[in-house]
């Protein structure tokens, strides 16, 4: 399959455009990746998920989470328990982009080598 010019909207195009951007900025972060990853086999603790995903802090999953959560793209479940229970899992709707999210992760994880050999080549000129 190829995207024609008509298929790729252009920068600048008005509220579409925006939202695009916006919608790829949110997939394209640094820890959404891994959250919808780590969540790819149901629902998970914040704190199990914190545990992880190495690196992220308790702050920026928080934050992460709650632009999942507003998108509809992850469910909160609170728990009355004591202390409180909060599980994390993927919507139907974040679960669609389980297949793109794991073809990037499967392509980087393929080509690091080529790219590391590409920025060694480079780096030295």
């Amino acid at each position: 399959m190829t995207l024609g010019d008509t298929d790729f909207p252009t920068p600048g195009e008005g509220d579409d455009c925006r939202m695009v951007r916006e919608i790829l900025d949110l997939v394209g972060d640094k820890w959404t990746l891994y959250i919808i990853a780590t969540l790819r086999s149901g629902p998970v603790r914040f704190n199990e998920l914190r545990r992880q995903i190495d690196g992220i802090s308790q702050r920026m999953l928080t934050i992460n989470l709650r632009g999942l959560e507003r998108d509809g793209l992850v469910k909160r479940t609170m728990f009355p328990t004591i202390p409180p229970r909060v599980d994390y899992e993927l919507t139907e709707l974040g679960r669609t982009l389980l297949a793109p999210v794991m073809a990037l992760v499967t392509w980087a994880s393929s080509n690091q080598e080529n790219i590391r050999g590409a920025r060694a080549r480079f780096d030295s000129n």
